[in-house]
């Protein structure tokens, strides 16, 4: 014993770092002096086939597969697995698979993955990504001193369920085993204890949810010190799901130098942010573009019924598949208490169900899936716990028996069907309950060039007109865009932005049917609506230089005013144009009183607002900007008219 313990001191004298493991496998905190990390983390050689490759061709080529990219030094896309320099037991392996060629995301993330670049995809479901992030950290683990007693994982893959993590560690198993790998899966709802003598004995990738992987940190049961190969799979899921604060205290205990590898189906503000803050000189890959966007392999039918039809309706569809070849399904539905009463009805009336919710247990959930991927069990019942993660190549329908509450989880459903290239069909139940989401829905299957339903269409229309009564009330009530001509009882003109941005809004009193400025705030905007001009004929509007206002009334008015301006001061102190020539061009419907109006300097006594763009370039649905005046010559909108306009002012106005 004695022996035994001097010969590990003896060793531990020797090592960079130092151990500390109690008998019970917990681990101390350890200082990894980074002297045993590879500090060159560049493991790519370029194949002469590549070199050669003229950047006509790889334009040609990420054009050809919708791969857009951003960063400096940016590796030329490997078009086969030959190409990609990988090591005889990573290409054993590609060849047992009956694997062709390459995904895009593939070919042009695995050059730069193995130069040691950091890497942001933004790819969707099904294209392959994971081996993207997989293949790359087997190489970047064969050139890592090999793992001592005590030491954590080298590669460490965070996946926001455990369904992904599962399908994950299934593949990074496959392909490590020939290299002599060990990987572990931490996830939460199973017994902690076999998964602690799992990474006891040494791991060298552990896929893991951020909630178990933090536990075990936290009450030293494993480390973070040699871990120098980082990857943040559905980094925007983990967001949505609260993982934020998990997900920087993990990073935070990684201490040796690391290539970190982000993956998100969506680039929003949040991911951009992640990605600004914890990778460094990243390439970023997009395949199609960063906005949210289906598979286009997917046909996308959306039929618009009511509540009570929809289970006839399944039946109907269940009746159709089941009678096919390929009739695996996945039915999605919004609550767990809908998904046990959907799978009880269905069983009852003698289809072959099974369902899986959140609550269910690992060991039910593990025979629920394994039924569903054999075919014994075809038609599997889920919630959005399995909407990620489920990797089941031959899904061959998808059924939104509820509409998802948001535009993203729509997408992430209908990805199980149509994986790997293959087609596939998502079928949608669309009710009045979801109108909200009909504007989204409508602009994702133009995107896909799918057809729309005309009902659809209808509710879309109803849900832009919904919102913007809504908007209107609101505008009434609390909103400081606008004052109340209590005389004339009607609105002053108000606005809000397509974009954000602020502007100084100036409180108005009548006057004899002038307007005087009495005070000033200043208000943040943003959001897509439009303005109601409703005022009587003893006023007239000024918008800003090179403005162009289009009508939207029923009977589509088309106002375009050119605007000549010059600017002056009034006796209030506000700076605003004065002469200004206006030229109204009016089409069918409208009515103006005269089509050429000049406003003289003389008659222009007081402005009653102004505008303070902070945002240049850009387009605004805007019609408050605007300077009244009191005039000798005042122009006549007979017809009420909601209107928008489209500016980009290249500098401040006021």
């Amino acid at each position: 014993m004695d022996a035994s313990r001097s010969r590990w001191d003896e060793n531990r004298s020797k090592s960079n770092y130092y151990q500390g493991v109690s008998r019970d496998n917990s681990v101390s905190s350890r200082e990894w002096n980074g002297n045993n990390a590879v500090s060159n983390m560049n493991f790519y050689t370029e194949q002469n086939t590549v070199t050669n490759r003229t950047e006509e061709e790889v334009s040609r080529y990420r054009d050809d597969n919708k791969i857009i990219v951003f960063g400096r030094n940016i590796p030329k896309p490997v078009l086969s697995f030959s190409e990609a320099s990988f090591p005889d037991y990573v290409m054993s392996e590609i060849n047992n698979q009956g694997f062709k060629l390459p995904t895009p995301i593939q070919a042009q993330s695995w050059p730069v993955g193995l130069s040691g670049r950091d890497v942001v995809g933004i790819a969707q479901t099904g294209s392959g990504k994971t081996l993207a992030y997989v293949l790359p950290s087997i190489i970047h683990i064969k050139n890592q001193p090999p793992l001592r007693h005590g030491d954590g994982p080298i590669a460490l893959i965070l996946c926001p369920t455990r369904e992904l993590a599962q399908q994950v560690h299934s593949v990074s198993t496959t392909f490590g085993r020939l290299a002599r790998i060990n990987c572990a899966c931490i996830y939460g709802g199973s017994p902690k204890g076999p998964q602690l003598r799992e990474l006891s004995r040494g791991v060298e990738i552990c896929v893991a949810t951020p909630g178990r992987l933090l536990d075990f940190l936290e009450s030293r049961r494993t480390n973070l010190n040699r871990c120098s190969y980082l990857v943040l799979d559905e980094a925007d899921r983990m967001l949505d799901m609260g993982f934020e604060p998990q997900i920087k205290q993990i990073i935070g205990s990684i201490k040796c130098p690391r290539q970190t590898v982000m993956w998100s189906a969506t680039w929003p503000k949040e991911i951009r942010t992640l990605a600004r803050e914890f990778l460094r000189d990243y390439v970023q890959i997009n395949i199609g573009s960063s906005d949210l966007t289906t598979n286009h392999n997917i046909k996308q039918i959306v039929e618009v019924c009511r509540e009570e039809e929809k289970e006839d309706k399944l039946c109907k569809l269940l009746s159709d598949i089941l009678r096919q070849d390929e009739k695996k399904t996945i039915v999605f539905v919004e609550t767990k208490k809908k998904s046990d009463y959907l799978s009880r009805r269905l069983v009852r009336s003698g289809w072959p169900v099974l369902c899986i919710h959140g609550d269910k247990c690992q060991s039910e959930r593990d025979r629920v899936l394994s039924e569903f991927r054999s075919g014994r069990i075809p038609v599997l019942i889920a919630t959005d716990v399995a909407a990620r993660g489920l990797d089941i190549s031959d899904v061959k329908l998808v059924i939104n028996y509820d509409f998802p509450n948001n535009s993203e989880d729509y997408v992430h459903r209908i990805g199980r069907t149509a994986r790997s290239g293959k087609t596939g069909t998502a079928y949608t139940f669309f009710t009045a309950s979801n109108i909200r989401q009909s504007p989204n829905l409508i602009a994702l299957l133009r995107e896909a060039n799918q057809p729309i339903n005309p009902d659809l269409i209808q509710l879309g229309d109803a849900a832009r007109a919904e919102m913007a009564q809504k908007h209107r009330g609101k505008m009434r009530g609390r909103d400081r865009f606008y004052n109340r001509d209590r005389n004339a009882s009607n609105r002053y003109p108000y606005a809000k932005s397509k974009l954000s941005g602020s502007y100084n809004s100036y409180g108005m009193n009548n006057s004899h049917g002038g307007f005087s400025a009495n005070y000033k705030a200043t208000s943040n905007f943003s959001s897509n609506s439009f303005s109601k001009h409703n005022r009587p004929s003893d006023f007239h509007d000024k918008s800003m230089s090179s403005s162009k206002f289009t009508s939207h009334t029923p009977a589509q008015t088309a106002i375009v005013a050119t605007q000549q301006t010059t600017n002056t001061t009034n006796t209030s102190g506000w700076n605003y144009p004065a002469n200004t020539n206006m030229s109204y061009t009016p089409s069918s419907g409208s009515s103006v009183a005269s089509s050429n109006k000049y406003y003289p300097n003389s008659s222009a006594q007081t402005v009653s607002s102004a505008v303070n763009f902070n945002v240049g370039n850009s387009m605004y649905g805007v019609s408050q900007p605007q300077v009244n005046y009191q005039s000798q010559y005042p122009y006549m909108v007979a017809n009420s008219s909601i209107y928008q306009a489209q500016t980009a002012p290249s500098s401040n106005q006021q």
